[in-house]
């Protein structure tokens, strides 16, 4: 109420000093002012209340719609550092997962290796047994030929006690 008195009586001298001098000075400028500030003030003490109240329920529905805006933002940002959290866990358990999977890989490399090495000398063994069995395959018969050869020549006479001599070596 004060700051309209003090700007109603800061008004009224300009109202005073605004008429010209030669002109006519029947206006009622200092009536009107006066009723102007009477009015102001009884619609001041009218609605004071009123536009406090419903500024202060503006400025406290603003505040809430802040505050819940606030809340979404913490609840978005805390979603997010979860989401990145679950993020590197999974970075980590990848890792892992191609780690381990390069470690199968490594051991089944070595267990076909050996299987293959294996194999390979299981064969080795089986041809050289096999060339073994040939070679004394093929002496027996060279063994035989000749023999046979000798023996139906007539050249060579041998004999039972040498022939006996010759077979016990080859028993023994």
């Amino acid at each position: 109420m004060k700051k309209i008195l003090l700007l109603g009586l800061a008004l009224s001298p300009i109202a005073l000093l605004a008429s010209g001098e030669g002109a006519e000075t029947d206006y009622d400028i200092i009536q009107r002012t006066v009723n102007f500030i009477i009015f102001a003030g009884i619609l001041w003490y009218l609605l004071a209340d009123k536009i406090k109240a419903f500024f202060a329920d503006r400025s406290l529905s603003v505040q809430s719609e802040l505050d819940k805006v606030q809340d979404t933002l913490k609840a978005s940002q805390s979603k997010i550092d979860s989401a990145n959290k679950q993020l590197e866990e999974a970075k980590v358990l990848a890792a892992e997962i191609v780690e381990n999977a390069k470690t199968d890989v490594d051991s089944i490399k070595q267990k076909v290796a050996a299987t293959v090495d294996a194999e390979i000398a299981q064969l080795e063994k089986n041809f050289d047994e096999k060339i073994n069995i040939e070679v004394r395959k093929a002496k027996k018969e060279v063994v035989a030929e000749v023999l046979e050869e000798l023996f139906n020549s007539g050249d060579v006479e041998l004999t039972q006690e040498e022939l006996s001599n010759i077979v016990l070596k080859k028993v023994a």
